[in-house]
């Protein structure tokens, strides 16, 4: 069964209508003592860093998700929810993330002046080592920000806009999407699929 960490992020009950529409059930987590019902946990995103990341600590969940991780369980993070897995994010000054992926968070405007920003649309995405997912498809993104690893090998999938960005992550345990699965059609939904086959 997989857990939807709510964090006052938007787009948390499109995720819930493609779990439920691939007959997965899932339910929210909203309270510390929730993360024991679940095999695994996603945590969306829409958003500012700041404003989401501030939410996990006022609703105590911060604690919560490194003890989750630590158990071995799946824990995914889709479009900012990728972002707040790293270290410390750029958006609205300087900001500190979960830290479950080292590396940085950086505007996307930083890196070329001829970028649209956001990113908006379908995006190719290949994978950059061996994986448990499906990622050498096109996906559905938006986003301001990307994610710098500081370790090559938690790279799993790549991106181009201007220039290669980091659009999927893996450590362990721990998967982070840039783009929106739940809003990627049958290639999204075939993801969602594996992570919940994900065994760690």
């Amino acid at each position: 069964m997989i857990g939807l960490i709510e964090c006052g992020n938007g787009n948390i009950q499109s995720v819930g209508n493609a779990l439920s529409f691939l007959n997965i059930e899932w339910g929210f987590i909203s309270h510390k003592n929730d993360f024991s019902k679940f095999s695994h946990v996603i945590l969306p995103g829409v958003g500012s860093f700041p404003h989401v990341m501030n939410r996990l600590i006022e609703n105590d969940l911060v604690s919560e998700i490194e003890k989750y991780v630590r158990s071995g369980r799946p824990f995914l993070g889709i479009c900012l929810g990728m972002q707040l897995l790293f270290e410390e994010s750029s958006e609205y000054g300087s900001n500190e993330g979960l830290g479950l992926i080292k590396g940085t968070v950086k505007p996307l405007a930083d890196r070329s002046q001829d970028l649209l920003v956001p990113h908006v649309g379908w995006n190719n995405c290949r994978n950059s080592k061996k994986s448990p997912f499906t990622l050498d498809e096109s996906f559905y993104f938006t986003h301001s920000y990307y994610c710098h690893c500081s370790e090559s090998e938690d790279v799993l999938g790549v991106s181009e806009y201007g220039q290669d960005f980091v659009s999927a992550v893996k450590k362990d345990n721990v998967v982070g999407f840039q783009f929106h699965p739940e809003k990627s059609q049958k290639t999204g939904l075939k993801l969602l699929n594996e992570f919940e086959r994900l065994e760690c």
